[in-house]
């Protein structure tokens, strides 16, 4: 039964569709389309757009795997959240950077 209504859909129902669709004769026969004719075409185009992409698809550059999704890999791990406080009289320098990331090892 699945397979008779595809073969219908494959051998009728498609072929039918396909002949009442507006496709014009040339490239500038796209341009004297109306609003109607373009609703109609649209479903066609998408599957088009859609084969089109999974075709070049395994072609494109991948993206970038992240090498470690945690930033802190070695700082307090037992703890949930790190937090240092240090008093601002306690610094022997006006001008201090502190990287949050804990992987450039430098405190100035």
């Amino acid at each position: 039964m699945v397979l008779e209504t595809i073969s219908k859909i494959i051998k009728v129902q498609l072929p039918a569709y396909l002949k009442k669709l507006p496709l014009p004769e040339t490239i500038g026969g796209f341009a004297r389309l109306t609003v109607s004719e373009w609703l109609r075409l649209l479903p066609l185009l998408g599957i088009l757009a859609l084969l089109g992409y999974l075709t070049i698809r395994p072609f494109l550059p991948k993206k970038k795997k992240q090498r470690d999704s945690l930033i802190n890999l070695k700082i307090q791990k037992e703890n949930p959240k790190v937090v240092n406080e240090i008093d601002i009289e306690d610094l022997k320098s006006t001008n201090a950077c502190y990287c949050r990331c804990w992987r450039s090892k430098t405190v100035s």
